[in-house]
């Protein structure tokens, strides 16, 4: 009796042991977070003669001095720690940031230079300076090529605005994921003069992509940035033609991960004029979503950071808002008016038979 139980066990286990060796495995320990952050006027102190950053100098109406600056250094490097939790995000997408000088400071200059963040990045026509960039750890991430995609605005070529930043590399010397890093234009000005901006570079970045699904069906896209709509607005949803259901996708189609996470959060990216925004947004291809092995996004999907300690009371529209550097004119010592967002991708193996 005894050799028939035990001859049972090793049986069961055999049975089950193959079981598990058919299903995906979600490995804690491979988790690769990708955070992005629009950090509101990076400005250096320094008067470039060839854009319009001069309110930000010491000499101007915002007496913008060294104090100041390395202050803000300091709290973008807290916030881009803090939101790795126990780990250090694997790639960070900025955006307002002027050049590479404040860059140099960010990822050197502070507790960041501990674990060897590279940067990319290349100066964008911006009439105020200010660009986009990646910072990336290389244990986790391999660059093999990058570019910074042009905009030119055919009904108005006197316009200037930030380039995409797009960056193919590998991630853990694997996969590979092709990047876009954005910042598009805002609507100073108004909303239906610049809407045929936000329009156009979302077609800009429509063709980018598109050319890559051309390539193959299951390749891996990955658009993060502060797209200055909300992923219903036109230029995302129709232009762009990301989708904001993430059931019924292919691999070689957009879906907007953030567009139901103010249901789930109750909190937006922004906050204007009382009412919070999702403008700063993770797109990603269909392949990243419904993948057997490989890279995929995290089940537990993207997410809005906002600690205490980056938000301040809303005095005029009640309730809470991002703690900013300046309110106004008025010196304030906050962080941006914009919370970063964050996102996990994981790998996927079947487990070993």
């Amino acid at each position: 009796m005894l050799v028939k139980q035990s001859l049972f066990i090793v049986l069961f286990s055999i049975i089950t042991a193959s079981q598990f060796a058919q299903t995906p495995v979600r490995s804690e320990a491979s988790r690769f977070r990708v955070v992005f952050y629009n950090v509101e006027n990076l400005f250096d102190i320094y008067d470039d003669s060839l854009t319009l950053d001069d309110e930000f100098t010491p000499e101007e109406i915002r007496h913008w001095d060294n104090r100041k600056f390395y202050k803000k250094i300091n709290n973008i490097y807290r916030v881009i720690l803090n939101v790795g939790e126990w780990e250090p995000p694997a790639i960070v997408g900025l955006c307002d940031i002027e050049n590479r000088f404040v860059l140099n400071k960010l990822v050197y200059d502070t507790p960041l230079n501990k674990f060897e963040y590279k940067i990319i990045h290349e100066e964008s026509p911006d009439k105020r300076g200010i660009d986009v960039a990646m910072l990336y750890r290389p244990d986790l991430f391999t660059p093999l090529f990058y570019k910074n995609i042009k905009i030119q605005f055919p009904f108005d070529t006197a316009s200037r605005t930030r380039d995409i930043l797009y960056v193919k590399g590998l991630v853990y010397g694997t996969d590979t994921i092709h990047f876009f890093v954005n910042h598009w234009p805002s609507k100073y000005g108004g909303l239906m003069a610049t809407k045929p901006k936000r329009a156009f570079v979302a077609s800009v970045l429509k063709s980018q992509v598109d050319s890559l699904f051309n390539m193959s069906d299951s390749v891996k896209v990955f658009i993060m940035g502060d797209f200055n709509d909300e992923p219903y607005d036109e230029s995302v949803a129709k232009h762009l033609n990301a989708k904001p259901d993430t059931s019924g996708f292919k691999p070689n189609e957009l879906v907007n991960l953030m567009a139901g996470i103010y249901k789930k959060q109750k909190i937006g990216t922004l906050k204007y004029q009382g009412q919070w925004n999702i403008l700063d947004q993770f797109i990603v291809s269909g392949s990243l979503l419904n993948n057997s092995s490989g890279i995929a996004i995290s089940s537990e999907g993207p997410q809005i950071f906002h600690p205490r300690y980056l938000l301040e009371d809303d005095d005029k529209y009640t309730g809470k808002k991002p703690f900013r550097t300046y309110t106004g004119m008025k010196y304030n010592g906050g962080f941006s008016d914009h919370f970063p967002v964050y996102v996990d991708l994981e790998i996927i193996t079947p487990a070993s038979k």
